[in-house]
């Protein structure tokens, strides 16, 4: 025996001197042993460890020899497991082998019987070790063949952009459920003549190639509005699939969702047609008043003078808190607002608001109730940011009123939130209007409100700073019956 394989044995035996000796007699011959002196810990080591040989005992006093030889085999069938008795019978012998005992030993026995015995064991071990890695190699390899037809559909299946191989005859041959999704397809089949059922713009992309002999390394993309209104916008490229000789097999398809990108290019452009609308109007006025200032032949009086001055710095104020707004949108979508977070009580924000506003309150006779329900409606943030979102929802409360109006201001508290809640009773606004009101400039437009001036741009800073602290907003009204708003802010 090769002392450097090590045989792992474990002996299960009630007989303390047979143990031991056995023990001693196979370490000196190059065994590694382990011992239990009963069946229960001869099952807890024979389930815990995987042995090479056992030798287990037939009669003990809590287990018997066929109950351990069960328990080991259940778990690790290839031991290979011995039945030493001096009690041996044809039908213990039988009933041993039917289990999985390799063979009987009688006792006594003498060394040399026993090592022959285990010498033929570890061979017999050694054959079923190599016949079980041959047969996990096999069935590896036999599964490696089954899943190669299906590990392309797998991963083709698993990606997220559409893709669509057409053959020559541009039949289908390979897709996925993306494709089927971009291309507003509920089925395709394999071997379907797919071409006459593909968006126009598409299905030009892949004639291109099947129609051109030389287009072997040619690709072809275009951008194709699916759905309308931008609800699906897709960017299709085709390519084409050589055989290994070089000539054309087919086309391939790639197709990936570029909706949202379309959103923010769409967005984007709306954004700057505005902004460049609203900046044309006081630059066009301001200019117009200094080329009055500046022409000659037009005699202005020192009140016409006074008074054109006076609009150029109201129109020039507003252009100003345009620019301003736009640049804290800007900071607040970017996140580069510096800010300085500590607690903040809301009461003392709210009534430093309401103190500022004194005059234009007193001006629309209008008057303000306030009730605070918390204690201590504190919250931790930037002092600025959180008296500029309340500042907006005041003064709109103001402006929107009618004179001798109310607004009545609550602040509560809900679960984890603070909630604060404006309402006016003003002119309110109307359901379309509602759904616009936090969009960039936009203002509400009716007879009540052609004479307020305003850059449409307070209400789209409040939802993003309310929105920056976890928080949210949310409007009730009804026109020509009052405006809440209703701020919830983390506590």
């Amino acid at each position: 025996m090769d002392k450097s394989d090590k045989p792992k044995v474990l002996i299960v035996d009630d007989e303390k001197g047979l143990r031991v000796g056995t023990k001693r007699l196979l370490e000196l011959e190059g065994y590694k042993v382990d011992a239990a002196e009963n069946g229960t810990e001869g099952i807890a080591l024979g389930t815990k460890t995987e042995y090479d040989l056992a030798i287990i005992d037939l009669k003990m006093p809590d287990i018997d020899g066929i109950e351990v030889l069960k328990e080991i085999i259940n778990v690790y069938p290839n031991t290979i497991c011995f039945i030493a008795t001096a009690y041996a019978s044809y039908e213990t012998a039988i009933e041993s082998t039917k289990i999985g005992a390799y063979s009987y030993i009688p006792k006594p026995f003498l060394p040399d019987e026993l090592l022959f015995q285990l010498k033929k064991g570890y061979n017999r071990r050694l054959l079923l070790v190599e016949s079980e890695k041959w047969r996990s190699e096999r069935e590896t390899r036999l599964l490696e063949v089954a899943f190669e037809k299906t590990r392309l559909n797998t991963i083709i299946n698993s990606i997220t952009d559409g893709v669509l191989v057409v053959n020559k005859a541009g039949e289908a041959v390979l897709f996925n459920p993306s494709a089927l999704k971009y291309l507003q397809l509920d089925v395709i089949r394999i071997e379907e003549n797919i071409i006459d059922k593909l968006h126009p713009e598409i299905a030009l992309l892949i004639t291109k190639i099947l129609e051109d002999e030389n287009s072997n390394q040619k690709s072809y993309s275009a951008q194709v509005d699916v759905l309308t209104n931008y609800e699906l916008f897709i960017e299709a490229t085709s390519s084409p699939v050589p055989h290994p000789d070089g000539t054309l097999a087919g086309v391939v398809v790639v197709i990936k969702n570029i909706t949202e990108l379309k959103k923010i290019e769409h967005l984007k452009s709306q954004f700057v047609s505005m902004v460049s609308h609203e900046l044309k109007a006081p630059i066009a006025a301001v200019y117009g008043y200094l080329k009055l200032f500046t022409d000659g032949t037009v005699k202005i009086s020192d009140e016409q003078r006074q008074n054109f001055i006076m609009r150029s710095q109201l129109r020039l104020d507003s252009l100003l808190k345009m620019v301003n707004d736009l640049l804290d949108i800007s900071r607040i979508e970017m996140k580069a607002v510096h800010r300085e977070i500590r607690e903040i009580n809301l009461q003392v924000v709210l009534e430093g608001i309401i103190e500022l506003f004194q005059l234009k309150l007193k001006d629309k006779d209008l008057t303000v109730t306030a009730s605070y329900a918390v204690k201590c409606p504190s919250i931790k943030a930037d002092n600025d940011e959180i008296t500029r979102l309340f500042t907006n929802i005041v003064s709109n409360a103001i402006k929107y009123n009618k004179v001798g109006g109310e607004i009545n201001i609550t602040v509560k508290n809900l679960d984890s939130y603070n909630i604060v809640e404006i309402k006016d009773s003003g002119i309110g606004m109307r359901q379309e209007e509602k759904e616009k009101l936090f969009q960039e400039f936009f203002r509400a437009k009716n007879e009540y409100t052609k004479n307020i001036s305003g850059t449409g741009l307070g209400l789209s800073i409040v939802k993003r700073i309310a929105d920056s602290y976890a928080g949210k907003i949310e409007v009730e009204s009804e026109y020509n019956n009052g405006t809440l708003f209703r701020v919830y802010l983390p506590c």
